[in-house]
């Protein structure tokens, strides 16, 4: 039923009609579920990853790509973001079929705000690394350290 209040036309479709807006501090909001998915590493690097390929990639070539993760992580992640409407998944028909991702349109609104946070975060590491440093080696008087 689309063009009804709180529906959304087509999976990944920019078009939004529901009228309520979240509110992270709201404990029942599932916007703190939201940020905890959009906000995971394997996440920015899924989506930073495909936006960077411009197009479709490969499961292989996504997990290539991202360092570090499993499998089954990866499975997982991409998973998710199909269904949050992030990415779509298509399957070619061979012998073992090959499967490839891209970014929704929806998906393609998160690309400015995860490159932002990532250049933040590498930004400010060394900064923040300093700082955990000083703390953990302080003699705290407080008794807590």
């Amino acid at each position: 039923m689309n063009g009804e209040e709180g529906t959304f036309p087509t999976q990944g479709d920019l078009v939004v009609t529901a009228s309520r807006q979240g509110n992270l501090f709201d404990p029942l909001c599932p916007t703190r579920l939201l940020l905890d998915r959009v906000g995971s590493r394997w996440t920015t690097m899924a989506v930073l990853s495909l936006a960077a390929a411009e197009g479709e990639l490969r499961f292989t070539e996504l997990k290539r790509e991202m360092t570090g993760v499993s499998q089954k992580m990866l499975a997982q992640t991409l998973r998710a973001l199909e269904r949050d409407g992030l990415v779509d998944r298509r399957v070619e028909a061979s012998k073992p079929p090959r499967v490839y991702y891209r970014l929704t349109g929806l998906g393609a609104t998160l690309v400015a705000p995860l490159r932002s946070l990532r250049a933040w975060a590498e930004q400010y590491m060394p900064l923040i690394q300093h700082n955990c440093d000083m703390f953990d080696a302080a003699d705290r008087p407080d008794g807590h350290g």
